[in-house]
């Protein structure tokens, strides 16, 4: 039987969405995944994907065409098979016999007569739950902000959802009294499932849920009903000891900065005069760097007697007996398992090959300085490697490209991903345009993120969108690593840290600043001569760096 989908809601806000271009024609097959269309909302253009198999028989409107959420977007069926009744049916506003499922979620059971009466689609009280990342399948509910009975208005924060990216907060878009809330705290809900019901004092919620269930398929599972997986999440870890724990030890010291240590002359100075040792001092300047604020605000622990491996270990796992088994299982997270699945997906589909070149960074450390001087923001040499990346990205559009299947994506626009470290996982919030930027705008741009990151405040209109990536490690004293593409860009680029070794010059051995680039690549767009362009345009930029001011 042939399946409706529906415009889904792809933002807390969405009320309508624009088709910016159709991926499958009618008459064309369709395989679970494929992409069907691409939507723009009200904050980005997202991409949807079919969550079923058959021959796409009706489009809802063409490309550039609008439609209100749960308008009828497409139908997926057999070859051959007549819509004519079911698109009538559709638009005269009757449920339709299957609304867009959710992955992994059963076929739409046929909804009983006295829920037919009913059409869902049309119920201001329902909220369901929005899809508030591209790919986002489901969301776990963080947090309720408010209870049953309590009045909210329009701009109210309803509750916290844990996605695939980021705990992100949903406004309420109408009035009214919170009625009911389809899920505990903790417990996940499917995208386009039941999330709460607004209205009235005195609405019927008991025929309003009813009608949500029959009519969208499987919804969010009473907390009875529950898997063990979706229970409410305890506020630490639990932790399985099999023996009484060891008595607590003393407070100890930990470890914050291990190799080479970065620090202002001053803060050197300083610490060697109140005898401080800097392994313990977590710089709060640019990549870490310890400074005069930080020496002055250390505070040392007390009756600490053991050795930084010991402070490690103690500050990062329960003290147990020795000879007891000890170990922690921790659910994971919503992001954790997008992480694990987008870069599985990438690894083993994308062939990857790497390139890695040596770039002398004297000129760069000079530079650097100098500009500091009299630039508005402090600029870090991350800044430097996004410019000299996005211009060389204008000289090379191949390494500016996407994998598509049947086709490969030139982009013409250059938005730099600068993948940011959270406790969750890792996020790749986007530098729009960052050719156009000065070194200042970026600067700004990436710390502004890397702090939305850390405060979970990031957007899907902050992440989307990226054409090239880099990931920067250097900070935390790493020499030279490789990355997993992010899909769906063709590239990555993976940045060690600037390392003073020997290098000849002039027929002479002398210190020099070496940093080590490795450039990730899915061999269906790039071939190793065009890798290898790219990596010497960025080489020659960073070596004269005023170059990329002019």
């Amino acid at each position: 039987m042939a399946e409706v989908i529906l415009m889904p809601r792809l933002s807390d806000t969405m009320t309508e969405g624009v088709i910016a271009a159709w991926h499958k024609n009618v008459g064309d097959a369709v395989k679970k995944g494929d992409l069907l269309a691409e939507i723009e909302t009200d904050k980005a253009t997202m991409e949807l994907e079919s969550y079923q198999e058959g021959v796409l028989l009706h489009i809802g409107t063409t490309k550039g065409g609008k439609l209100q959420v749960n308008d009828l977007l497409a139908i997926i069926g057999k070859a051959g098979e007549d819509v004519a009744s079911l698109i009538a049916s559709v638009s005269a506003g009757a449920p339709a016999p299957a609304t867009e499922p959710a992955p992994a979620a059963a076929p739409a059971p046929a909804a009983p007569a006295a829920s037919a009466a009913l059409d869902v689609a049309a119920m201001e009280e329902v909220v369901l739950m929005p899809r508030l990342s591209d790919t986002m399948t489901e969301g776990v509910i963080a947090g309720w902000q408010k209870n049953v009975g309590d009045t909210v208005k329009k701009g109210d924060v309803l509750a916290d959802i844990e996605t695939d990216k980021a705990t992100m907060e949903l406004e309420s878009y109408k009035d009214g009294i919170l009625l009911y809330q389809g899920a505990k705290a903790g417990e996940k809900i499917l995208v386009n499932d039941l999330l709460c019901v607004i209205g009235a004092a005195g609405t019927n919620i008991d025929a309003i849920v009813a009608a949500v269930k029959s009519g969208a398929g499987a919804t969010a599972p009473a907390a009875s009903n529950a898997a063990p997986a979706a229970s409410p999440a305890p506020s630490t870890p639990a932790t399985t000891v099999v023996a009484a724990p060891a008595p607590a030890a003393p407070a100890v010291q930990a470890v914050v900065n291990e190799g080479r240590i970065f620090a202002s002359p001053l803060a050197k100075k300083m610490a060697e005069e109140r005898g401080i040792d800097l392994r313990y001092v977590k710089g709060t300047g640019d990549n870490g760097r310890i400074t005069k604020f930080d020496i002055d605000g250390y505070v040392p622990a007390t009756a600490s007697a053991a050795p930084a491996s010991q402070a490690v270990t103690a500050a990062s796992a329960p003290q147990v007996a020795s000879g007891v088994v000890s170990f922690e299982d921790q659910p994971v997270s919503q992001m954790r398992k997008t992480i694990a699945r987008r870069l599985s997906e990438s690894l083993f589909t994308a062939p990857h090959f790497y390139i890695t070149m040596s770039i002398d960074m004297d000129a760069a450390v000079a530079a650097r300085a100098k500009i500091n001087e009299v630039a508005p923001v402090k600029i870090s040499f991350n800044d430097m490697v996004v410019k000299a990346t996005a211009l060389s990205l204008k000289q090379h559009p191949k390494i500016n490209s996407s994998w598509l299947g049947d086709s490969i994506r030139t982009n013409h626009h250059i938005n730099i991903g600068i993948a940011v470290a959270v406790d969750e996982g890792l996020l790749v919030p986007v530098v729009r345009f960052a050719d156009t930027k000065t070194l200042s705008e970026i600067g700004v741009a990436v710390k502004g993120f890397a702090q939305k990151a850390k405060d979970k405040k990031l957007q899907p209109s902050d992440w989307e969108g990226s054409t090239f990536t880099i990931s920067n490690l250097g900070m935390f004293g790493v020499d030279e690593f490789t990355a997993i593409i992010n899909p769906p860009d063709a590239c990555i680029l993976a940045v060690g840290g600037i390392a003073q070794v020997p290098v000849v010059k002039n027929g002479q051995v002398v210190p020099g600043n070496v940093m080590k680039v490795t450039l990730s690549c899915d061999h269906r767009v790039v071939d190793g001569a065009a890798g290898a362009a790219f990596l010497q345009t960025l080489k020659s930029l960073l070596e004269e760096p005023l170059r990329m001011l002019a």
